[in-house]
């Protein structure tokens, strides 16, 4: 399975959140922390904690959002 990351977010919990509301829509995403992530940051965090989708899921996933990719999304993941 080819992964794509659907956008980068400075808290786990943004992230999180963007991923329940994928899973509502019955998209599948990952969120892709550093384990220990909690309020202190580190410096995973520094560089953004991620939202990954299947690569045939994006496109959906950007609807369900209601935005389009950034500059520098859409990147793909190796398979997981």
């Amino acid at each position: 399975m080819k992964l794509s990351r659907l956008g980068t977010y400075s808290t786990l919990t943004e992230a999180s959140l963007v991923k329940a509301k994928l899973e509502t829509f019955g998209i599948d995403a990952i969120v892709e922390a550093d384990a220990g992530s909690s309020s202190l940051p580190t410096f995973d965090q520094i560089e953004g904690i991620k939202v990954l989708v299947r690569e045939s899921d994006l496109s959906t996933a950007y609807e369900v959002l209601g935005r389009e990719p950034a500059s520098g999304e859409n990147q793909s993941s190796s398979p997981q």
